[in-house]
């Protein structure tokens, strides 16, 4: 049984040796999850959409120095993020960026559970108020710890991939993780908390 990472590598090396429509594959195999990253960090449907496109152009173009040291998804959200960014900066809308929390309280933050289990038959009646919440919470962070949560929390990435999609120290994740969490628990407290009363 082979691995994604190994069909994944297997249609690289397709396209590598001239073989476009493995590339094809790729794309119609990413397409969908990457639109869900970068229209995360780029609003605008139409723009997101034209994000992704010139991140396959440019994974296109750069896949005959891929090594496969990372998994080829790992490199294509990398080349993804880094896209979004230019494009930001290149529309005068420059990525917020965020200030770094000490890795170990990221260690020791309690309130994650909470953020995952939000969906209680208890609570189903808040269960739109709450997604929406989630949702503008994720929107006002900074691009550095929305990108971080949307890779951990929606594409389910472990903290090395997301070091290896964000080129930066796992520390450095753990801490964006954190703050994100953070923030994010901080806007859902009230809503948790109405909702734990009225279990009582």
């Amino acid at each position: 049984m082979t691995t994604e990472r190994e069909c994944d590598q297997l249609l690289v090396e397709r396209v590598q040796a001239g073989e476009r429509r493995a590339f094809d594959l790729l794309v119609a195999k990413y397409q969908r999850r990457l639109m869900r990253l970068v229209s995360r960090l780029v609003h605008d449907p139409a723009e997101a959409e034209d994000v992704v496109q010139e991140t396959f152009i440019k994974a296109f173009r750069a896949l005959r120095h891929f090594r496969g040291d990372s998994a080829f998804y790992t490199w294509l959200y990398r080349i993804g993020i880094n896209t979004a960014k230019n494009f930001l900066v290149t529309q005068g809308r420059r990525a917020p960026t965020s200030t770094e929390t000490d890795a170990e309280r990221a260690e020791g933050f309690d309130d994650a559970d909470s953020l995952r289990d939000i969906n209680t038959p208890e609570s189903v009646l808040a269960s739109k108020q709450i997604a929406y919440t989630v949702n503008a919470a994720m929107e006002a962070l900074p691009l550095e710890l929305r990108t971080a949560i949307v890779l951990r929390e929606i594409e389910g990435l472990s903290y090395e991939e997301i070091s290896e999609v964000m080129a930066c120290p796992i520390g450095t994740v753990r801490s964006r993780i954190f703050r994100a969490r953070e923030v994010i628990a901080e806007k859902l407290r009230p809503l948790l908390d109405i909702s734990a009363e009225k279990r009582r």
